[in-house]
């Protein structure tokens, strides 16, 4: 089934193509393609007086189901190189030419087409149908292919007529029959670089979704438009959690007082856990010699990702720094250690920078300034699988505290690519076999990935699931051999002898902005008490019970609460709306009875139970909740 699905999305990606040559622009020039998850796309450079808009797409949406009631066959056709060049030069498909010339030099001979027609009775419907531009390509198209011996006896050129044609590999369904009408939906538009190049001319992309029947869409359908409700770009310009400056520059977020809450909590969590198993944070610059990349490996692996630092004074090349675990080997290596002295346990939250594509820069998904609670341990062998599980261990408890199911992604080096990485090869095996067998020994499902390991080391990926059922990748723990002994690091042995440390990276929820983006969609806005920015709201009934509500909120405030009183102007059942729009976690009625009680009457927002409680009690249920970091 999920082959026959694959099929049908990427079929529609060429129908798509298809709908928009024959419905909006006939002189449109095609890019690629692809079916990818439950998308499938196609990108376009519109003709100059064209502007396709995203209200466009349910009339185009229609047109691809005309297309598919047409029962056009999909038939695969191979040229060599200069029929192929020709077909395509006739369509006027310039980026389809870059193709097959890059195709070419990479070796190909024998090019694969896929071919859509229709009988030749039904193309003076065709013709109401079409545009004239439109037409007249294929009309050259046909009579071209007429003059080739295509050899195909289920393809008759004297009696059907060609459609559609497109250079392509990949399985499609026998005939648009195949594809039920209502089992797809185009969704959005986007701008996207020619072959993902920043150089290179920028083009509509025109996405839709495709599923197994109408009722799987239908379900999809309904998750977008939730996910579309969570979105943290929307909320945090909404909630004003963070914002964007084009003077600041992309990719460079600031943060309000209350986006800094959220990220200094998820950062103050981090901080107990790695306290617990002995981690101790350190500080480090965000700059440094391009020397300490250079022997770490990343000036050679990694530079067209870094940024680089120009001085006024020095002829040095310094870069900002994408990551901490070079400078981390120099407080290691600042002094003498033991056997006795391992494992040395350091966590850092410095800002790192990388510098990435525009086009990548999507609210916190991908930043350019980021920091990542991160850490390394530098430990003996003998020490490596209890350094691990303790790393585990942590990250499974806050998984548990954010509510979230995961799983344990061991991520091994691609062997086709030997290129990619640091070290010998026997160093990478020994590395990828004790970390398979800490997971086996200790009977944690895992599943392998034989192309995620990073350039030093294999590592274990904790890939977690959100309350939408998305996946995201977030901790890690990497084992690396290469690192320690490229800086040659050292350590006195029982023996007397200098013994090279094994160095272990690990993070447990990786980069916290990046981890506000997931949680803000996680819980929908809706926090638990310990990351509300605001965790009280105090709304008095009346002007006469103010100085009780100001009691209160000093009180709270000095049991480290985080409370606002709305004073406004507004009317009592406005000034609950709003806290509820708000999602803040406990708002709180000041009136009469209450004053007079010395208590308060709360409404639980998650839950949505309202009771009257003492107030000493109330700080008591706080602090019991704080303790317990329920999700």
């Amino acid at each position: 089934m999920e082959n026959q699905l694959f099929k049908c999305r990427h079929s529609l990606s060429h129908i798509l193509a298809q709908a928009v040559l024959r419905s909006v622009d006939p002189l449109a020039k095609l890019g690629i393609g692809p079916a990818i998850d439950t998308w499938f796309y196609y990108d376009f450079i519109f003709s100059p007086d064209i502007e396709f808009k995203e209200e466009y797409l349910k009339d185009l949406n229609k047109f691809l189901q005309k297309i598919i009631k047409e029962n056009q066959p999909f038939t695969r056709v191979e040229f060599d190189y200069n029929q192929a060049k020709e077909i395509i030069t006739m369509l006027g498909e310039e980026f389809k030419i870059d193709l097959i010339d890059w195709f070419k030099k990479d070796g190909e001979t024998v090019f694969s087409y896929y071919i859509n027609s229709i009988p030749l009775v039904a193309k003076n419907k065709l013709l109401k149908d079409s545009k004239p531009w439109y037409l007249e390509k294929y009309e050259k198209i046909n009579n071209y292919l007429k003059t080739l011996d295509l050899g195909l006896s289920t393809f008759d050129l004297e009696n059907n007529f060609v459609v559609f044609i497109d250079m392509c590999e990949w399985p499609h369904v026998e005939n648009t029959k195949d594809i039920n009408p209502d089992q797809f939906k185009l969704d959005k538009i986007a701008g996207a670089y020619r072959r993902g190049d920043e150089k290179n001319a920028m083009m509509t992309r025109i996405y839709g979704f495709a599923f197994e029947d109408k009722d799987a869409l239908k379900k999809h359908i309904e998750f977008i438009e939730e996910a579309k409700k969570r979105d943290h770009r929307k909320l945090g310009k909404e909630l004003w959690l963070f914002v964007f400056s084009e003077l600041v520059g992309p990719g460079l977020p600031l943060y309000t007082h209350k986006g800094n809450i959220i990220r200094k909590e998820i950062i103050r969590y981090t901080n107990e856990l790695q306290s617990d198993i002995g981690y101790e944070e350190v500080h480090t610059p965000n700059i440094n010699k391009a020397e300490l990349f250079k022997v770490s490996g990343h000036y050679e692996k990694y530079k067209e990702d870094m940024m680089r630092v120009i001085s006024n004074y020095s002829e040095e090349e310094y870069f900002l720094k994408p990551m901490n675990c070079p400078q981390h080997t120099q407080i290691y290596a600042s002094r003498g250690r033991s056997y006795n002295d391992l494992p040395v346990r350091i966590s850092d939250f410095a800002n790192l920078y990388r510098d990435e594509k525009p086009g990548e820069l999507i609210g916190l998904t991908r930043l350019r300034c980021f920091c990542q609670d991160d850490g390394h341990c530098f430990c003996r062998e003998d020490q490596i699988k209890e350094e691990f599980l303790s790393v585990l261990w942590i990250i499974k408890k806050a998984m548990k505290t954010y509510g979230m199911k995961y799983t344990i992604r061991l991520s091994l080096r691609d062997p086709s690519k030997r290129e990619k990485y640091l070290g010998e090869p026997a160093t990478r095996e020994k590395s990828q076999k004790l970390l398979e067998e800490i997971l086996v020994e200790n009977k944690i499902e895992y599943i392998r990935a034989e192309w995620e390991a990073a350039i030093y080391g294999p590592k274990m990926d904790l890939v977690a699931t959100d309350s939408l059922g998305r996946e995201f990748q977030i901790s890690t723990i990497q084992l690396d051999f290469i690192m320690p002994q490229r800086f040659k690091l050292t350590y006195k042995d029982s023996d007397g002898q200098d013994k090279t440390p094994v160095m272990i990276h690990r993070a447990i929820v990786g980069s916290p902005e990046r981890f506000m983006w997931i949680l803000i969609e996680h819980y929908a806005w809706a926090f638990p008490v310990r990351l509300a920015p605001v965790q009280i709201k105090l709304v008095p009934v009346a002007e006469p019970f103010n100085a009780y509500t100001n009691t209160l909120r000093d009180t709270f405030k000095k049991a480290g609460l985080r409370v606002e009183v709305d004073g406004s102007d507004n009317s009592f059942s406005k000034k609950i709306r709003n806290a509820e729009i708000e999602k803040i976690p406990y708002i709180l009625i000041i009136w009469e009875k209450e004053e007079a009680d010395k208590s308060v009457s709360v409404r639980e927002y998650r839950s949505k139970k309202q009771y009257v409680m003492p107030v000493d009690e109330f700080l008591k249920q706080c602090d019991e909740e704080f303790k317990s970091r329920k999700a």
